[in-house]
């Protein structure tokens, strides 16, 4: 007995993209969040922290009744929810210094982020990757450590970093946005 096989198939799938307006207006918010953290890092920087922890204690106390409401996977979304809640509660209560420690963790991830990355990118250079690889890989595991060794300077550099990172991804969205509607 043989069964038949159609092969052909007349799904089509299609790529949502989102409106043009809703890029626009992203590229002008991260626009005016980078202008901000330029030229007032310390105000903008405690604003962004602070909106950060009403977000962690909205998601905290979200997961907490999801853990108590669906006993699947109750036990992960108890202890996120729970350490959600003491953060933003910790920052919220905290406002001047807790830029600070989550700059400076954050600071300490991109450091190990950027160690691993040079020392992966300095092995391809010594499996044949060529001598830009190299050279590449050794500058980005000394930058590595310098942000691991001096945490200090990167929070203190890090909000025009991310300024200017916005400001730039800010025109890109802009252009984008504009492109979509043409």
């Amino acid at each position: 007995m043989e069964q038949q096989i159609y092969t052909e198939s007349n799904i089509k799938l299609e790529v949502v993209q989102p409106p043009w307006w809703s890029v626009f207006l992203e590229g002008i918010i991260a626009i005016l969040i980078g202008i901000f953290l330029i030229y007032e890092p310390i105000e903008t920087t405690i604003l962004l922290i602070q909106i950060l922890a009403i977000f962690w204690l909205a998601q905290g106390i979200v997961s907490v009744i999801e853990a108590l409401i669906y006993t699947k996977k109750w036990m992960w979304n108890l202890i996120s929810g729970i350490l959600s809640i003491i953060a933003g509660v910790v920052i919220l209560m905290y406002p001047i210094i807790s830029p600070f420690i989550v700059f400076n963790l954050l600071i300490l991830l991109i450091g190990v982020l950027v160690l691993v990355n040079g020392a992966v990118r300095f092995t391809l250079a010594l499996k044949g990757g060529g001598l830009g690889m190299g050279i590449l890989g050794v500058l980005t595991i000394i930058l590595g450590l310098l942000l691991l060794t001096n945490s200090l300077v990167g929070v203190l550099v890090l909000p025009w970093v991310f300024g200017f990172f916005l400001i730039f991804g800010g025109i890109g969205a802009v252009i984008g946005g504009i492109k979509m509607r043409t």
